[in-house]
């Protein structure tokens, strides 16, 4: 039986005996019924990973001593996904879930033209991503930005290869074609349910960025972004 993984964000700053908050602390007594001597692990989602072991299982304030840290090295490959915030906000929440999954180093929440008003709540996005590194069992989070504006960003973003889908007529390379190992950083920008418009794209390749599709199907913005996220984390070219 794999051993229990959760997230503490001040993990770094515990000495080696302290209480879990409330909501672990349930989860840990209650949920899973776990006693005193029975391990666990911890991520601070920045790296650092701990083996501990319950000494006091009190659902309000479980008490665990921590026993061997371990700090990983963040990924090779830093890659961004910029992707417009999404009129149907779960799905946007959905494709949170899966880039966590993947590996993805961070996200941006775009606001386009053709980005429909939607509140969002970065608590709620925040929940999303620490529940998704728990069961994917992984010590480096995303972040996750306050939404931006597409031109501002744009004009921002200098660093490693970035790239542009969209579904508009043109002069696009496959993305699977174009990804260059001995770049460490990959950004791709991906549009709302309308697509770019044909000034934004224009204001992207100004900036810099390649034009690329994803495949011969049109894909809803959150499927081509886990595309584009799962290709430029997993598959060397």
């Amino acid at each position: 039986m794999s051993v229990p993984y959760f997230y503490f964000s001040t993990l770094a700053n515990q000495k080696p005996e302290f209480a879990l908050n409330e909501n672990s602390s349930r989860h840990i007594v209650q949920s899973l019924r776990m006693q005193p001597g029975e391990e666990l692990r911890l991520t601070d989602g920045k790296g650092l990973s701990a083996l501990a072991v319950i000494r006091e299982d009190n659902k309000k304030r479980c008490l665990i001593e921590v026993r061997e840290r371990t700090m990983q090295d963040p990924p090779l490959r830093r890659v961004r996904i910029g992707l417009s915030l999404l009129k149907n906000a779960a799905r946007f929440e959905w494709f949170l879930e899966k880039a966590t999954e993947l590996g993805v180093s961070e996200i941006i929440p775009l606001r386009c033209t053709r980005t429909e008003k939607i509140n969002f709540r970065m608590d709620r996005m925040q929940n999303i991503l620490e529940s998704a590194l728990i069961q994917s069992q992984q010590v480096w989070m995303p972040v996750i930005q306050e939404p931006r504006e597409f031109a501002v960003w744009v004009a921002e973003a200098k660093e490693g290869q970035r790239f542009i889908a969209h579904c508009e007529p043109g002069v696009k390379r496959r993305l699977s074609a174009s990804l260059d190992n001995a770049l460490s950083s990959r950004i791709i920008l991906i549009g709302p349910e309308g697509d770019f418009t044909q000034e934004e794209i224009r204001q992207a390749m100004d900036a810099g960025f390649t034009a690329v599709e994803l495949g011969e199907n049109r894909l809803r913005s959150e499927t081509a972004a886990v595309a584009a996220a799962a290709l430029m984390t997993l598959v060397d070219s």
